[in-house]
């Protein structure tokens, strides 16, 4: 459970939380993924040295738009930065949680509380498998050239003083084309031949903490 900031006594002032010594990692997952399945990836961080506090998962609920994500995520990352002092977030999100994500970027202010984004298998600009499940309205959102993409991806891609990257395989499967993941001037990496469950290997954690904490 993430912690808010201390009260000093009923209704006396706030004691601002003491920064802890790493950015905080806000992990979104994509379409039906459970905050359970970061959890090797949170084993990991761990094991690098982030404590509890400055990590943060969730849910996908498949029957919500990417907006109604999007206004959770803000709450979300708002939380967090409350419980650890910081000014800011780096956010990585794996497949569907980049539209959401990116749409709290553009839309609700995020650039101002996100340091890193990082896309892994995003579908950045729609992908033709959403066709198979547009009764749910992330999936008809990703459908490319909807309208949320549409919106989405006009003006800049990639807004902000936020450093943005992605990592897309040409044999993810789910993501068609793979190369709608890469977004205008982000650092966009293409991997091995990976499908798109198997995009959180190893050598890319290790990419991936190393853009994140450079």
């Amino acid at each position: 459970m993430l912690l808010g900031a201390l009260a000093c006594g009923g209704d006396g002032p706030t004691v601002p939380v003491s920064r802890t010594a790493r950015q905080p990692i806000v992990l979104v997952h994509g379409l039906g993924g459970s905050a359970a399945d970061w959890s090797p990836v949170l084993a990991r961080l761990r094991a690098d040295g982030w404590i509890d506090r400055e990590l943060a998962a969730a849910t996908y609920n498949s029957n919500h738009s990417n907006t109604s994500h999007a206004a959770q995520l803000a709450s979300r990352i708002d939380s967090v930065l409350a419980a650890t002092g910081w000014a800011k977030v780096d956010l990585v999100t794996y497949s569907m949680g980049s539209l959401s994500s990116r749409y709290y970027l553009k839309n609700l202010g995020g650039v101002a509380k996100v340091d890193a984004w990082v896309s892994i298998a995003g579908p950045n600009h729609g992908t033709q498998t959403a066709t198979q499940c547009v009764q749910l309205p992330a999936c008809a959102e990703a459908v490319p050239g909807s309208t949320f993409l549409t919106a989405l991806n006009a003006g800049d891609e990639t807004p902000g003083d936020v450093r943005y990257a992605t990592w897309w395989s040409p044999c993810d499967g789910t993501i068609v084309p793979p190369e709608s993941t890469i977004l205008s001037e982000a650092l966009n990496t293409e991997t091995a031949c990976l499908s798109h469950t198997e995009m959180f290997t190893e050598p890319i954690y290790q990419q991936v903490k190393a853009f994140i904490a450079p």
